[in-house]
């Protein structure tokens, strides 16, 4: 077997505060899961409850991408934020 050389992870793919990934995770929690229960609970339409899962999904993209040189779309969720 050959040894593989493994490039190092420059600091700054992997620097997230602990504050940051829990924002990014209760925003995403929110659009995945109680924004359709309340929607359906209220009942609210699906294009209305679509673009507030749309919307948080976004932010929580942001709070991870926000600060660390990344542009707004490049959070791999494919999102644009103009």
């Amino acid at each position: 077997m050959r040894d593989k050389a493994i490039a190092p992870v420059s600091q700054s793919q992997t620097d997230y505060d602990a504050g940051t990934l829990l924002l990014s995770t209760g925003l995403t929690v929110a659009a995945l899961i109680l924004v359709p229960a309340l929607a359906s609970r209220w009942g609210l339409g699906a294009a209305l409850t679509g673009a507030m899962r749309m919307t948080l999904m976004r932010a929580s993209s942001r709070a991870v991408s926000n600060g660390k040189g990344e542009e707004c779309g490049d959070g791999g969720a494919g999102f644009s934020c103009h």
